[in-house]
């Protein structure tokens, strides 16, 4: 009788733990279910926790589930285009070569201002001397040292400049600003622009401050046009190698024998190398939360004179920014006709035309050539020619004008005074033709038929 008995226990042991195993599967599949459910739990101080994102908690704020793409995430999207009485601050990047360190200086001093930021690059084609003089120079100035706004590049970079390592220098220059000397945010600036040694301001820092004072502070200045004409078959579809992206010594391009498509993943652009840039739009180029920067970098890597090319295309390949566009580069060229590929030298003949043009900029200008000490005399108040005298505004401590020498402007006051001259009028006209309804949206990033 216990032989038959045991068999029995045993059995129902394994049914009774069949039996647990089933109802725990089922009360498993329960909360599960009650989990995944689209419906709030009435009662439960922690139904949050399970709402899904359409749903609402009445009891307590809904904290946002992450975004699903990656983009979404890294996205810093510009802010509301907006307008501000204040005046703008601009960071200068100024770049030359072998033999520009006095022009660099006289240009340096003719567009400074204490509220702006400048940093000055010698290529490495210039001999170490003239990085160091100029540095010496900004460090015995009495108004550059004691605001501490120069900044001069100590590691040059060498420049080719068909290929494409003055894009890589403007980069460079662009994320030193946003870096800043205290390894942040960088200091506060609104505009980024890029200028070579052989330019010269048409007005004065009190007038730009002036103008875009009073404009919306994510507009891009980029002359630009989709329609790249010859320039597709003479510079986009040939591949180049610059060495000095990795030679201590420049040397000629490359060119390999094969030619490549057009790119059909991006929509090229072409115009001038010099631009005003927003500061929203140079964190896009640098931060390049979407990777359409990099991408386009790297194509623009193998592009011959790249410059003419890469900010445009990634600005108006951008959503973000292709409606911030405004169709000029803001300066007074006078190019060869055909193919307008080389400036001609501004002398005092080009006088009226520079002034009309109402352009804050020009170029290129001889070294030292009377044209300049006539700017500075007429247009920019200064003094001294090419001495060491900055350019006088509102800013400085003293009398403007007071006939004092130099020492009107040997301190600075409130740098937010700004006494604008006739040189506003002439910019505010050029910016109001520029923005007006038949020039600002029509001209912006169009894309042409191809002929």
């Amino acid at each position: 009788m216990e032989s038959a008995a045991c068999p029995a226990r045993a059995v129902a042991a394994v049914d009774l733990r069949w039996l647990l195993s089933v109802a725990a599967g089922g009360l498993f599949a329960l909360l599960l279910l009650l989990t995944i459910s689209p419906f709030p739990f009435p009662s439960s101080s922690s139904s949050r926790f399970f709402l899904s994102p359409t749903t609402t908690s009445s009891s307590s704020p809904q904290r946002p589930l992450p975004p699903l793409y990656v983009e979404s995430t890294l996205s810093r999207p510009a802010p509301p285009s907006t307008t501000t009485t204040s005046p703008p601050r601009f960071a200068y990047l100024i770049s030359g070569s072998a033999g520009d360190a006095g022009m660099m200086r006289r240009c340096l001093l003719a567009l400074y201002h204490p509220r702006n930021r400048y940093i000055l690059h010698l290529d490495a084609e210039a001999p170490n001397a003239d990085r160091a003089g100029l540095a010496a120079f900004v460090a015995a100035h009495p108004v550059l040292s004691k605001t501490g706004n120069v900044r001069v590049v100590e590691k040059a970079n060498l420049v080719t400049y068909r290929g494409p390592t003055m894009v890589t220098t403007t980069l460079h220059a662009a994320a030193a600003f946003l870096w800043g000397e205290g390894r942040g945010r960088g200091a506060d600036w609104d505009w980024f622009i890029n200028l070579s040694a052989s330019d010269y301001p048409l007005v004065t820092q009190d007038d730009l401050m002036h103008v875009f004072s009073k404009l919306p502070r994510d507009l891009n200045f980029i002359d630009h046009t989709s329609n790249i004409s010859w320039k597709a078959f003479a510079r986009a579809m040939p591949v180049i190698i610059d060495p000095a992206l990795y030679m201590k010594t420049k040397g000629d391009l490359f060119w390999v024998p094969e030619k490549r498509s057009l790119p059909t993943a991006f929509k090229l652009f072409t115009g001038s190398a010099w631009m005003v840039l927003s500061r929203p739009f140079v964190e896009y180029l640098i931060w390049g939360w979407d990777n359409l920067p990099r991408t386009v970098l790297m194509y623009y890597a193998n592009f011959i004179s790249s410059p003419e090319g890469y900010f445009h295309t990634v600005a108006c390949n951008a959503e973000e920014f292709r409606n911030t566009t405004v169709n000029s580069d803001l300066h007074f060229i006078s190019w060869d006709n055909p193919p307008m590929q080389h400036p001609h030298h501004l002398t005092l003949a080009d006088w009226d035309a520079m002034l009309a043009s109402g352009a804050p900029f020009a170029r290129k200008f001889p070294r030292d050539d009377p044209v300049l000490d006539r700017i500075d005399a007429e247009v920019l108040a200064r003094r001294g020619g090419a001495a060491d005298v900055v350019a006088p505004g509102g800013w400085c401590a003293g009398e403007v004008g007071s006939g004092k020498s130099n020492e009107t402007c040997a301190a600075v006051g409130d740098a937010a005074v700004v006494r604008p001259g006739p040189g506003a009028e002439r910019l505010q006209g050029l910016v109001t033709s520029l923005l007006s309804e038949e020039n600002f949206r029509p001209k912006q990033c169009v894309v042409e038929e191809e002929n």
